[in-house]
């Protein structure tokens, strides 16, 4: 398939997935199939707002939090069962919350992305596709602004981010320098490769790009040991590696080809990947370990537009591969967070989160 009209197909996809109908939750406990077995669920419903994409817990692990449509980062508080509002990224909030479309206002009211904890400290950094790079304290309220433009060139859709537990230094991703994230069609119908992969160092306050030329970078990730980075770039349907051990420092590297079209990527205790694939492309087979992208090819008569989640290993290999089926809840994922059992699922249009209880 030619470059334009893999292009092409990846944005029918994604118009496909938005003119979807948005599933609401019908009860708050269910039992979900895969592969045979029969694993409980939750569904933790989210009043007046959608779109809980990323999802962090801090460092006692609650939560979890994260941003929704009207600009707001929430807490899910467990002992109430239900959330509560804990941080904004912009005190301009006049008109920001209510169950209206929020298309026509997140430039204002904020639209928070990637969220990332500092464990040591209990900060929260935020990317937000409009405010640029963010952080707030442990008690919420309204978050300070970090950065809004690297090397003179402003964001324009800042997206994932992911914070080193040893030195502190907060790596993140704007998606495009051309386009905000209410024209994120355009990035793809363009093939736009503005999107770049940066660091900030909170000590010297201080934004470094170190990958340039990427096409929607999305998530971003980091190894156990800290030695490289993954970036999922969405137009590409697939996983770099960029290296940050001395040795090998500023190489990249094709980590993982994927049967659809990635969000975030979250690293498990193990050191392992779960990657959301917002949409599935073509059949997929676990076991395959060549270029996936050829499914591509079949998209018009071959998409499904449920949500998948696969596991890869350290070497980018896929481990497991969870898929929601025809009138499942979890479809359309934008994050998976693996903690004490249970898979945390964000989706970037649904008005709530899901918790999967995993196999043994």
């Amino acid at each position: 398939m030619n470059g334009k009209l893999f292009l092409a197909t990846l944005a029918i996809v994604l118009i496909a997935t938005l003119v979807s109908p948005r599933p609401e939750p019908d009860q708050h406990y269910h039992q979900h199939e895969q592969d045979g077995q029969s694993n409980q669920y939750e569904v933790l419903p989210i009043l007046d707002a959608v779109g809980p994409e990323s999802l962090a817990f801090d460092k006692h692990g609650e939560g979890p939090y994260t941003g929704v449509s009207d600009g707001r980062i929430i807490k899910w508080q467990r002992n109430e069962n239900r959330w509560i509002n804990f941080a904004v990224t912009t005190p301009h909030r006049h008109g920001c919350e209510g169950a209206q479309d929020h298309d026509d206002t997140e430039f204002r009211c904020g639209r928070t992305l990637g969220l990332s904890f500092n464990h040591k400290t209990g900060d929260l950094y935020i990317a937000d596709a409009y405010m640029g790079l963010l952080v707030v304290g442990p008690k919420g309220g309204l978050a300070t602004p970090l950065a809004k433009e690297a090397q003179g060139v402003p964001f324009k859709f800042t997206n994932g981010v992911v914070v080193d537990q040893r030195s502190g230094v907060v790596y993140f991703t704007d998606s495009s320098t051309k386009f905000q994230r209410k024209d994120y069609m355009s990035i793809i119908f363009s093939g736009d490769n503005s999107g770049r992969l940066m660091k900030f160092d909170p000590t010297a306050k201080k934004v470094t790009v170190l990958l340039h030329n990427l096409m929607f970078p999305n998530g971003v990730a980091l190894s156990k040991n800290g030695d490289f980075l993954l970036i999922t770039e969405t137009t590409n349907c697939r996983v770099l590696k960029f290296w940050l051990d001395p040795s090998k420092a500023g190489r990249v590297e094709v980590f993982a080809n994927l049967p659809g079209i990635p969000d975030n990527i979250n690293r498990n205790q193990k050191g392992e990947f779960w990657v959301a694939i917002n949409s599935r492309i073509g059949s997929f087979n676990k076991k395959q370990s060549s270029d996936l992208r050829g499914a591509h090819s079949s998209l018009a008569n071959d998409y499904y537009g449920f949500g998948l989640a696969l596991k890869l290993s350290k070497k980018g290999d896929v481990l497991e591969a969870l898929e929601a089926k025809n009138g499942e809840t979890w479809m359309y994922g934008s994050d998976i967070v693996e903690k004490n059992g249970y898979l945390w699922i964000g989706s970037v249009i649904v008005s709530f989160a899901f918790k999967l209880k995993i196999s043994k």
